[in-house]
């Protein structure tokens, strides 16, 4: 599954070309319990049609009908406005809360862009098909839209003036080992919209691979995290147990940017990995503060799917800034356990 945000984007753009009146409605606050975080975005078209989601259907039901209700069969009238973007809450009160489906307390404020310009949506979705992020500036006065390459992903801001939205290409995940728990792995990855890479040298476990959209490379795991050029916006997992393959992919992965680099193992292998990069690659205990491991949470998993979850888990919480209470670690865990 691509980024959800390229997707709308495109498929705006797409509308755009063709000549089509639309909107980009934009989460830019939120209070209380809201179903879509700050940022996200969804488009909508004059035929009614939708692309993306600002919450669990109920807001964009109302959109749709404020904004297309004048259509009917195949007679149009011009039912989107023009003009500068604006501003509109949903949820602030309790009917209007459970009128569209948000959650006690919940509120929130989209903003609305009538018809973007298509050659700037065409920049825009360019640019992140390279792999670059890109920063959206909107004046909020008049609608203008300038746009430039970001160096680093960026929250949503907004002031009296202007909205700034940057947006990036997909998440990626880079597996060392296409076994069993990397086809559960990479299955969960994908459809929280990572482009997944899966790299195993050993032929006979390649042979075994089958998951859908993950691409498959055959070199050596470092010289793989080399060319892969891990980003704030990458993760790199080793899963074959097998030093030969996962250390030095680590150690590549350690140098780069990467928001994750962890490895699957008990706490004894965990350990014996640490001293192994210390005693022979030069490594210290400062230098390796970035290595997971064991990775995941403690959920007691036992399973591969269900080791799968807790690594997935780790990973989300890991790039959406979430700090998890020491209980959830592993090793922390399992020595209170065995205490």
């Amino acid at each position: 599954m691509e980024n959800l945000d390229v997707m709308v984007l495109r498929t705006l753009r797409g509308w755009r070309k063709a000549g089509q009146r639309a909107l980009l409605a934009t989460v830019v606050r939120t209070w209380g319990s809201s179903p879509r975080p700050v940022g996200s975005i969804m488009a909508l078209c004059e035929t009614g049609t939708v692309s993306g989601s600002v919450s669990g259907g109920c807001i964009e039901d109302d959109l749709i009908d404020r904004y297309t209700r004048a259509y009917a069969g195949n007679h149009a009238t011009q039912a989107l406005p023009g003009g500068p973007p604006v501003f509109v809450k949903y949820g602030i009160t309790a009917d209007e809360a459970h009128r569209f489906g948000l959650p006690c307390g919940g509120t929130l404020e989209l903003l609305l862009e009538y018809d973007p310009d298509a050659a700037l949506l065409d920049e825009l979705v360019n640019t992140l098909e390279q792999g670059r992020s890109m920063h959206r500036t909107v004046q909020l006065a008049d609608g203008r839209v300038t746009q430039r390459v970001a160096d680093a992903p960026a929250r949503l801001s907004i002031s009296d003036t202007e909205l700034v939205n940057t947006f990036g290409p997909a998440y990626r995940m880079l597996l060392i080992g296409a076994g069993h728990m990397a086809g559960y792995l990479a299955t969960m990855a994908l459809f929280n919209g990572f482009d997944v890479t899966v790299c195993d040298p050993r032929e006979e476990y390649r042979q075994g691979w089958a998951v859908e959209g993950a691409r498959l490379v055959t070199g050596m795991p470092d010289d793989v995290v080399t060319a892969f050029r891990p980003d704030q916006r990458s993760c790199v997992i080793a899963l074959t147990h097998d030093p030969k393959l996962d250390d030095l992919a680590l150690l590549e992965a350690l140098e780069t940017e990467a928001f994750y680099v962890g490895a699957i193992g008990s706490r004894r292998n965990n350990q014996a990995r640490r001293e192994r990069m210390i005693e022979h690659f030069g490594q210290t205990e400062d230098s390796l503060k970035r290595l997971r491991g064991p990775i995941g949470i403690y959920i007691g998993s036992k399973t591969p799917p269900e080791i799968a979850v807790s690594i997935m888990a780790e990973v989300l919480a890991v790039k959406n800034g979430v700090t998890l209470p020491r209980d959830l670690d592993v090793e922390q865990a399992k020595n209170q356990r065995d205490t």
